[in-house]
């Protein structure tokens, strides 16, 4: 069970907890959480940033590989002399150094149908940050598989999407995109502009969601073009017969009409974690 709030915990926080609604009630719900992070770079640094100053207790960060000279345009946790070193163990030695009171878990690999179980079970919930398709669709079923909510951003040229996935409850990745889109890691340009106003709002999104204070992009796909500032909120098609989300989608339908009221089936809301 995760500590009270400490005096130097509700000092640290205690503008946050001055907002209608928020108080100290949202901030022990963060730092009773542990988030995971894919994708630890120009967006899921920054995302981790930002969950690290708002107080979440535990983040886990999940990226392959090591830093690269052109990353350094909007990767902000990182420093100039750490090129060539594991990305996640700089992001590491930053966020504890920034906020020492959370506890910070690196991983330095990418997500695989080998670990992708472990590290969605680890999680109370998951933000979706890497960098390719192939990781995020592995992330998404899991997600569906373990029932754990899931803040899905990404980010292509000047243009950025997010939403928030509760399973069952809402559209899936699967259902946002049933074909996968061939995405090059590195075929489009990026301005750390871009990836850092995606990632605020990522961060935003998975705050609200750990801590009821406010709704959350339920069944709503935010879309960004920030070359002409152009918002718009769409509503995605929740597909009934998702290959990755349909049964469970049917089951939680099934159990909120009465239907088969016998099942242990525990019915995820779209406030619970």
């Amino acid at each position: 069970m995760t500590s009270k709030l400490t005096p130097k915990e509700l000092e640290r926080y205690s503008r946050q907890m001055m907002l209608p609604g928020f108080g100290e009630e949202a901030q022990q719900r963060l730092k009773s959480t542990t988030a995971l992070v894919t994708g630890v770079g120009g967006l899921g640094g920054t995302v981790a940033l930002y969950l690290a100053v708002a107080g979440v207790g535990k983040l886990i960060l999940v990226r392959g590989g090591e830093l690269r000279l052109d990353d350094m345009n909007r990767q902000i946790l990182m420093t100039d002399d750490w090129v060539g070193k594991v990305r996640v163990d700089k992001a590491k030695e930053t966020l504890s150094a920034i906020n020492p009171d959370v506890e910070i878990e690196a991983v330095p690999e990418y997500v695989t149908a080998e670990n992708v179980d472990a590290l969605v079970q680890s999680a109370d919930i998951a933000l979706d940050c890497a960098h390719n398709f192939d990781e995020r669709n592995l992330l998404n079923a899991a997600c569906v598989r373990w029932r754990k909510p899931m803040v899905e951003a990404a980010m292509n040229s000047m243009e950025a999407y997010l939403t928030t996935i509760v399973p069952g409850k809402t559209p899936c990745l699967s259902c946002l995109f049933p074909e996968k889109p061939n995405w090059d890691r590195r075929g489009f340009g990026v301005l750390g502009i871009v990836s850092g106003t995606l990632a605020c709002l990522a961060a935003s999104e998975a705050i609200k969601q750990i801590t009821r204070f406010s709704k959350p992009l339920w069944s709503q796909l935010l879309t960004m073009d920030l070359d002409g500032m152009e918002f718009a909120k769409r509503r995605p098609y929740h597909d009934p017969n998702c290959q990755v989300c349909g049964s469970l989608t049917k089951e939680l339908k099934a159990a909120s009409t009465g239907i088969g009221k016998n099942s242990t089936t525990e019915v995820i809301t779209a406030n619970s974690l």
